[in-house]
C-alpha cells in the first residue's frame, strides 16, 4: 500500500493534473493508477503542450485536415479522443467506487467564461460527444458560470467547478449545485448518479500575496519580521476556511432533503497545488490540505515528491484560529482578500483564454507544417 492509498483511506483522492495520449497508451498513466491515483484533470494549457509538442496526434490531425475540418473542429476532435481514452482507462475505478472516483475532466471553451448560455450549450455538447459516465465538465466559477453550473447539473451532467478563489464565490458555487439538484428533482429525475467537485485554486493566492508583501518590504512599509510571519500562509488558510464552509454547508437543513433523495456531496478539490516558491516545501499544498471528502489534483512531480517524503495524517483542520488571525493581519496592512481573489479569478480566466488562443494558433502552424511535409 502506497501513501496515496493511505490518503484514500483517510478520505482524500489524488487526481493527476496532466493528460497526453502517449502517456496513456504507453501504460504510464496505468502505472500511476496502480500507485493509488483515482482520476485525471485537463485544461487548455495542458492540451497545448500535449498536442503541439508531441507527434502522437499527427496521424489523426492529418485525417482531420484531409476531411476539411477547421481549427476549432480539429482541436475538439483531438481533445475528445484523449478524454475518451482516459475515461475508458479510469472506468474500472469509477465502477469500483460506485461513481465517487475514476473521473477525467474536460473544460468548456474558456472564451465562453462570460457567456452563460454558450457555456451551457457547449457543456451539453461535450457531454454527448464524449458519452462516458465518468466525465466531468469543467465550468469556471465566474458570475456568468454560476447559472450554467445550475443548468448543467439539472441536465444530469457531472461538473467540475473550476477557478474558485474566494470564500464568497465558493458559497455561491454550493448554492448553484443545490439549485441544480433541486431543479432536477422537480422535473421528476433522479440525482443519485450526479457527482461534482468544487476546485479551489491554491498556490496562485500565495504567489500574488507574497509579491505584495515583498514589495511592501522593499519600500519599507513592512518589517522583515512581519513579512516572514505573513508570507506563504494565505493559500492554506484560505483552503482550510473553505473546508470549514464545506463541512457546515453539507450538513445544513437545505442539503438534508437532497441527501435523503440520493444526492452526492460536492467535494472540495485543491487545484494548482504545485509549489511555486522554491523556498517552500515542494509538497506544501498536499501535506497541509489532507482531509476527508476532498480531492487534490497534482502534477506527477508533486505526487512523486509526496510518495518520497510526505506524511499521511489529517491536516485540513489544523490551526483554524490562526487562519482568521492571518486574514485580520493582512487586512490591517491593506491587503483586501476579496479584491485579491476577484483579481485572481479574472487573471485565471484570461490565462486559460490566452492558452486556448495560443493552442489554436500553434495547432494551425502544426497543421501547415504537416501539409507541407
Amino acid at each position: 500500500m502506497t501513501k496515496i492509498h493511505q490518503l484514500y483511506s483517510l478520505g482524500q483522492s489524488i487526481w493527476l493534473d496532466y493528460i497526453n495520449r502517449d502517456f496513456i497508451l504507453e501504460g504510464k498513466f496505468k502505472a500511476l493508477l496502480d500507485l493509488g491515483i483515482t482520476g485525471m484533470t485537463s485544461n487548455p494549457t495542458i492540451f497545448e503542450k500535449a498536442i503541439v509538442y508531441s507527434n502522437a496526434y499527427d496521424l489523426q490531425l492529418k485525417e482531420l485536415v484531409n476531411q476539411g475540418k477547421n481549427d476549432l473542429d480539429i482541436y475538439s476532435a483531438l481533445v475528445i479522443e484523449d478524454i475518451k481514452i482516459a475515461a475508458d482507462t479510469l472506468l474500472p475505478i469509477y465502477e469500483m467506487t460506485s461513481g465517487k472516483d475514476g473521473y477525467v475532466s474536460l473544460e468548456v471553451n474558456p472564451l465562453l467564461a462570460q457567456d452563460s448560455d454558450s457555456t451551457i450549450n457547449e457543456a451539453i455538447t461535450l457531454w454527448q460527444q464524449v458519452n462516458r459516465p465518468n466525465l466531468m465538465i469543467k465550468i469556471p466559477a465566474t458570475k456568468e458560470g454560476l447559472p450554467a453550473i445550475t443548468q448543467v447539473i439539472a441536465a444530469g451532467i457531472n461538473v467540475n467547478v473550476t477557478l474558485i478563489f474566494s470564500i464568497t464565490r465558493y458559497t455561491e458555487v454550493i448554492r448553484a449545485y443545490y439549485t441544480g439538484l433541486e431543479s432536477r428533482l422537480d422535473a421528476g429525475h433522479t440525482i443519485n448518479s450526479i457527482h461534482s467537485v468544487a476546485s479551489f485554486f491554491i498556490s496562485r493566492l500565495d504567489t500574488k500575496i507574497d509579491k505584495v508583501l515583498d514589495n511592501m518590504l522593499a519600500t519599507g512599509d513592512l518589517s522583515p519580521s512581519k513579512n516572514k510571519t505573513l508570507k506563504g500562509r494565505a493559500a492554506v488558510a484560505n483552503a482550510r476556511t473553505a473546508y470549514q464552509l464545506f463541512s457546515n454547508d453539507f450538513s445544513s437543513e437545505r442539503y438534508k432533503p437532497l441527501e435523503t433523495r440520493g444526492a452526492n456531496i460536492q467535494r472540495p478539490l485543491w487545484a494548482s497545488t504545485s509549489t511555486k516558491n522554491p523556498s517552500y516545501s515542494d509538497i506544501l499544498y498536499i501535506q497541509e490540505l489532507i482531509g476527508s471528502h476532498t480531492v487534490n489534483t497534482a502534477t506527477q512531480e508533486s505526487i512523486m515528491a509526496f510518495l518520497d517524503h510526505g506524511k499521511v495524517m489529517p491536516t485540513i483542520d489544523s490551526n483554524l484560529d490562526q487562519a482568521e488571525e492571518l486574514f485580520a493581519n493582512l487586512s490591517e496592512i491593506g491587503i483586501d482578500m476579496d479584491k485579491v481573489t476577484w483579481e485572481l479569478e479574472q487573471e485565471g480566466v484570461n490565462l486559460f483564454s490566452a492558452s486556448f488562443n495560443t493552442l489554436i494558433l500553434n495547432l494551425n502552424k502544426k497543421k501547415s507544417n504537416l501539409l507541407s511535409g
